[in-house]
């Protein structure tokens, strides 16, 4: 996407307890046409991300109250697929690695250059604007899997009061999972609702979840490295170290869920030094 269009479309927000850095940053961004707004706390970033939707959310580590990991936890929380930047003047390894586990899309050190915010901001955008298309492109396809099943059924339903030959009675709850689903060994999967069900129980999961466990469904019979599940799932680089720390809680999560389901927590195998995949019985 080119950039100029890429800025006057995206929306940021700056959060920072420090004013002047607060403003320096907002210039710094508002000089290649993003809409910025601010805020100086977490609550007041929070409060801020309640009322309206922002491509990139930039923020402060080190601030009274919520700090900036708090406040990356919370959005996560409430939106898995936010991209949230994080600034520090006091970096370390930990913090970094505790930053890349929480889902942080990047982690800048203080002071840093225009280029740098600016470099970092772009990539953030381009990765939440890829994001929505692909939503948008799921729902899309859902939408018109859910149509053609609902126009499948009217036709059946047309052809019996026609007299013609009866098809098996359905009921059109029964028709839309039928084409929009699929098995993932003991797993129904329901593309485009973030959801897999076990049996009857069905599994609500995040989308960060959900596209590892397809990730993992399209590359069977293989280990697929961490680094490889960070890029294709959450849409950029780390090493494998680093990577190993994003992916393990998302992993962990999903297995939570399986075991609560009653299923095999075990369904995803750790290969340990290598990486992920998915056990025999979901072939």
């Amino acid at each position: 996407m080119d950039n100029a269009l890429q800025a006057e479309t995206a929306n940021v927000l700056v959060v920072d307890d420090e004013g002047a850095n607060r403003y320096s940053v907002c210039k710094t961004l508002q000089k290649v046409g993003y809409y910025v707004s601010e805020a100086a706390d977490g609550h007041d970033a929070l409060d801020l991300l309640s009322k309206q939707q922002f491509d990139v959310v930039l923020t402060d580590i080190k601030m009274p109250g919520i700090d900036g990991v708090d406040l990356l936890r919370k959005i996560k929380e409430q939106s898995p697929d936010a991209i949230v930047i994080l600034m520090t003047g006091y970096a370390s390894l930990s913090s970094a690695v505790e930053a890349l586990r929480l889902g942080a899309h990047d982690y800048l050190i203080k002071p840093s250059t225009s280029q740098d915010i600016r470099q970092s901001v772009a990539r953030g955008v381009e990765r939440a604007q890829n994001l929505r298309r692909r939503r948008s492109l799921l729902d899309a396809i859902r939408n018109d899997v859910f149509e053609l099943a609902r126009a499948d059924h009217t036709a059946i339903k047309a052809a019996e009061a026609a007299g013609g030959v009866a098809a098996p009675a359905a009921r059109y709850e029964d028709v839309e999972p039928s084409v929009s689903s699929m098995q993932l060994g003991p797993l129904t999967v329901y593309p485009g609702r973030y959801q897999i069900s076990v049996g009857d129980q069905p599994i609500d999961l995040t989308p960060t979840e959900f596209d590892l466990l397809l990730y993992l469904g399209a590359h069977r019979g293989r280990v697929v490295p961490c680094n490889e599940l960070v890029r294709e799932v959450r849409g950029y680089g780390v090493d494998e170290a680093e990577a190993r720390e994003v992916i393990r809680p998302h992993v962990s999560n999903l297995r939570r869920k399986l075991k609560a389901a009653g299923q095999n927590a075990d369904l995803i195998v750790n290969v340990r030094g290598i990486g992920y995949r998915l056990s025999d019985r979901a072939k």
